[in-house]
């Protein structure tokens, strides 16, 4: 049971002297190269360029037919693809890997696979198959990452559910259990037990070839999770839109119930919790409370979200209540509440409890600094930080510098599949690549910094 891992991290109290709070005024930029700072200025400009971003796929359609294949995807290698992604080849994967280690930081592989909502493109099982393979290359590659012995921490990979299960399966899902009085023959106990014996779930509210799907869904999620826990590799599963979250987290606790309990030496499976939501900190709390009493350990990936202008279509269309937070704000209210819920959850229940601040904002990485401190909660235990490949680097290097567990986030891939890949989340993250205007302004001070210092040298 979890009472019996308990570790009471605040038991020591906050350590001797005064909280020094970390300095984010890109001071660590010193560790990287002038080109790399150079090539990361010029591609966040252009990333907060609304219409770059807008008609994304179409201008890079449009590069193709006018420089060629070649010369378009050398161009894109150089700069989006360069700045954003790891590689293609094992070998370009192990290098970017090596490079983020040298600075004290980690990787958190992501397979660019996916299914929009209510495509129509994708279809068949094996399609699902085909990313089926995909994850578990993606283990393989992330036990096999070379390891640096400065640097602890597990080894995490991400998992999106819609590149295993149809959308429509969710969605179908998502309206079943969210109806009052829905029977115990969709609990996550009830699939967790599928999953392990493999036998038919026969579930009502579906017709035969959906629970034909429900079950190959269910089976391909546990080999993922099976495969990764043989591994010893985390799978940090992403949220999507709230239509089909609720079917996500209902699969999810399936696994959970599965592969984190106290015997597999978990969390091997983390849900990702989005505080734009306005009900995220009931639910999280909840959740973490259905741990407990299950005895279950419990691992979170905490973010603002990425969906909301087209949460808020989606709601307008449908004539529904907006899920949203109003504005920005009451979004980073709610991401500090729950963060503070955790932060407290994980210096009660040590490792039965981990967490990833999965943020750009400084503020918010400040907080969880200074709570971590005030709970005494070790740099190297249940509390890591992530953000993305390419982006909030000043952020990221001063954590990694200070001692913290950081991940970047890191898509891998060919050319082909990673641009269109990187155009949608870019269309989804509107507001973290306009927002990211203190770190072009950290860059271009370093930039020229290093420009004035060179012009010395020379006149001197």
């Amino acid at each position: 049971m979890l009472r019996t891992h308990r570790v009471l991290y605040s038991q020591a109290g906050p350590p001797s002297g005064d909280w020094q709070p970390l300095n984010f005024d890109g001071e660590a930029f010193h560790l990287k190269g002038t080109g790399e700072l150079a090539r990361a200025l010029l591609v966040l400009r252009l990333c907060a360029w609304p219409p770059l971003v807008t008609h994304g796929l179409a201008l890079q359609a449009w590069s193709q037919r006018l420089l060629g294949s070649r010369l378009s995807g050398a161009l894109l290698r150089a700069s989006v693809y360069g700045q954003f992604v790891a590689g293609e080849t094992q070998e370009e994967v192990e290098g970017c890997v090596r490079q983020l280690q040298a600075l004290g930081l980690r990787p958190l592989l992501a397979v660019p696979t996916e299914e929009e909502p209510d495509s129509a493109a994708q279809t068949g099982e094996a399609w699902y198959e085909g990313n089926l393979d995909a994850m578990l290359r993606c283990v393989d590659l992330s036990r096999g990452l070379p390891e640096s012995p400065d640097l602890a921490g597990k080894t995490l990979m991400q998992l999106k559910v819609t590149a295993l299960a149809s959308t429509r399966l969710c969605k179908d899902l998502t309206s079943w259990i969210t109806k009052p009085g829905v029977s115990s023959e969709l609990s996550p106990e009830r699939l967790a037990e599928a999953m392990d014996s493999g036998q038919n779930l026969q579930v009502s509210c579906l017709n035969t070839e959906q629970n034909q799907h429900l079950q190959a869904s269910l089976s391909r999620l546990n080999r993922v999770a099976q495969y990764a826990r043989d591994q010893q590799v985390g799978l940090l599963v992403d949220a999507e839109y709230t239509f089909i979250n609720p079917a996500l987290s209902l699969l999810v606790a399936a696994l959970a119930v599965r592969w984190n309990s106290p015997r597999e030496g978990g969390p091997w499976v983390w849900n990702t919790y989005q505080a734009y939501l306005k009900d995220t900190h009931e639910r999280l709390r909840r959740d973490a409370e259905a741990a407990h009493r299950a005895g279950l350990a419990f691992g979170v990936k905490l973010v603002r979200g990425a969906y909301l202008e087209k949460e808020r279509k989606v709601s307008q269309l449908q004539g529904t209540e907006d899920p949203t937070q109003p504005d920005y704000e009451a979004t980073s209210r709610s991401y500090s509440r729950c963060l503070e819920l955790m932060l407290s959850l994980v210096s009660h229940h040590g490792p039965m409890c981990h967490l990833m601040v999965a943020s750009h904002n400084e503020e918010s990485v400040r907080q969880a600094t200074k709570r971590m401190w005030e709970l005494g909660i070790p740099l190297d235990g249940p509390v890591c930080f992530g953000q993305l490949l390419g982006m909030c680097d000043h952020v990221s290097l001063a954590l990694g510098q200070a001692g913290y567990m950081v991940y970047k986030s890191i898509p891998y891939g060919c050319l082909e599949e990673v641009i269109p890949y990187l155009i949608r989340r870019a269309q989804e993250n509107r507001s973290v690549l306009q927002g990211a205007r203190r770190e072009q302004a950290l860059l271009s001070r370093e930039l020229w910094q290093r420009l004035l210092g060179r012009s010395r040298r020379l006149l001197h």
